[in-house]
C-alpha cells in the first residue's frame, strides 16, 4: 500500500538553539477537532515536498518560513502518522508574517520544553514530539 505524503514543519523560535515549538489545534474534521498537530498538509501529486511544505504553511498560517534540517523518521526517513499517511517534516522558523490559524485550525500555541505535553497531540504526532523534546533547549 502506498501512503499519501503529508508535509509539515516543526516551527521553532531558533534553528540554532530552539526553546519553543509552535503547535496548531485542529478545528476539523470533527473526530480530530481539539487535538494538536504540526502545521502542514498533503502534498499534491507531482509536487516537490519542499515546495509543498512552503505552500501549506502559507495557506495554513499566512507566513513564510525558513526551513532547517529535516527531522528524519524511523519509517524509511518519514513518520507513519496513520495507516494511510506518511509525514515528512522540517525544522523551520518564521521568516515573514505572524502565524495565525487560517485553515483547519482554531488556535496556535508556542510551547516550551516543559509545556510540550500540556496539549493533546494527535496520536501520529506523539512519537515526533518525543523526538523533538530531546532537541528543545530549556529557556535561559
Amino acid at each position: 500500500m502506498t501512503r499519501r505524503l503529508v508535509v509539515a514543519t516543526a516551527i521553532v523560535d531558533s534553528l540554532h538553539r530552539p526553546t519553543r515549538l509552535l503547535a496548531a489545534r485542529r478545528s476539523r474534521p470533527a473526530e480530530l477537532a481539539g487535538r494538536w498537530e504540526f502545521p502542514g498538509g498533503k502534498a499534491e501529486p507531482g509536487e516537490a515536498p519542499v515546495d509543498a511544505v512552503h505552500r501549506e504553511i502559507r495557506e495554513e498560517l499566512g507566513v513564510t518560513v525558513t526551513l532547517g534540517d529535516e527531522i528524519v523518521g524511523p519509517d524509511d526517513g518519514g513518520w507513519f502518522i496513520t495507516d494511510r499517511h506518511v509525514m515528512r517534516l522540517w525544522f523551520a522558523t518564521v521568516d515573514q508574517g505572524d502565524p495565525v490559524p487560517l485553515v483547519e485550525h482554531d488556535a496556535l500555541e508556542w510551547l516550551a520544553h516543559d509545556a510540550l505535553w500540556t496539549v493533546d497531540w494527535l496520536d501520529g504526532d506523539v512519537p515526533i514530539v518525543e523526538t523533538l523534546a530531546a532537541r528543545l533547549a530549556p529557556p535561559d
